[in-house]
């Protein structure tokens, strides 16, 4: 199971708490789905209504490791604010990281992204940045203090799944021991699985469960195919090749003249 910051979760599943029907289809999504965080934004359920009570309480419920994000944030005063809120009000330094740089693919701004993981991980915060695959970027990171990388599939929502496969493979390779989940962009259990085949420890995904037909089934499809995907990883995999090569042998069979 993966390791985030001495902590071991219980899946390779994380799930966000937006945009379901009903609280009670988001019980169901995240028991079925077997998934050991759950994210929530702190923006979306405020501190001081009811709702945003009720909400917390839901969150408890669930029995899962709680990951507050800045998701909203369009600057580092906006999520480092946040993301201290997010501290007081779930009783966690663990908190993802958002800073948005452009409005329409909801990119993260790398400049502000840096410049507030400095920042908070001098509080302490144990930080989840929402990163692009950009090496250089995943670097200076790394070099901030943050323990953890999650480079996105694909645009927040999307459903398209992993865009870039030569980045996403070449940020996994260029920092193999570093722990680092895929966020953002996932539409299919099948992309989930991809990830997970390449190498990367965890996938997080919202809207491909919450607007689906049948949520729970779908976080149950989601959660075999992680499972699926790591223990591909795990096999060690042939490699693709570009000749036909014969599964059955030919030496020593009989040809009829």
């Amino acid at each position: 199971m993966p390791v985030f910051y001495g902590t071991e979760v219980a899946s390779r599943l994380m799930l966000g708490t937006a945009q379901y029907p009903s609280p009670a289809v988001l019980a169901d999504a995240f028991r079925r789905s077997g998934a050991g965080i759950a994210t929530v934004s702190v923006r979306r359920e405020s501190g001081g209504e009811r709702a945003g009570g009720d909400f917390r309480a839901l969150v408890q419920e669930l029995g899962v490791r709680v990951l507050p994000n800045t998701a909203g944030c369009h600057s580092v005063r906006e999520a480092v604010t946040t993301a201290q809120m997010a501290r007081e009000l779930f009783g966690t330094d663990w908190i993802k990281l958002e800073v948005i740089g452009h409005a329409d693919t909801l990119q993260p701004d790398p400049f502000g992204l840096l410049e507030a993981a400095h920042i908070l991980t001098s509080e302490g915060f144990r930080v989840f940045p929402y990163t692009t695959e950009d090496v250089v970027l995943a670097d200076r990171l790394l070099d901030a203090g943050c323990e953890v990388l999650m480079p996105w599939g694909a645009p927040i929502g999307t459903g398209l799944g992993l865009t870039n496969l030569y980045g996403l493979r070449t940020l996994r390779a260029q920092f193999p021991g570093v722990p680092m989940v895929v966020d953002a962009g996932l539409g299919l259990p099948s992309q989930a699985a991809q990830a997970l085949e390449m190498g990367y420890d965890a996938v997080l995904l919202n809207t491909a469960v919450a607007r689906a037909g049948d949520p729970a089934a779908m976080a149950e499809g989601f959660a075999r195919a992680v499972e699926a995907g790591r223990l591909a990883f795990e096999a060690d995999p042939m490699e693709p090749r570009d000749m036909a090569a014969p599964s059955t042998p030919v030496i020593g069979t009989a040809f009829l003249s």
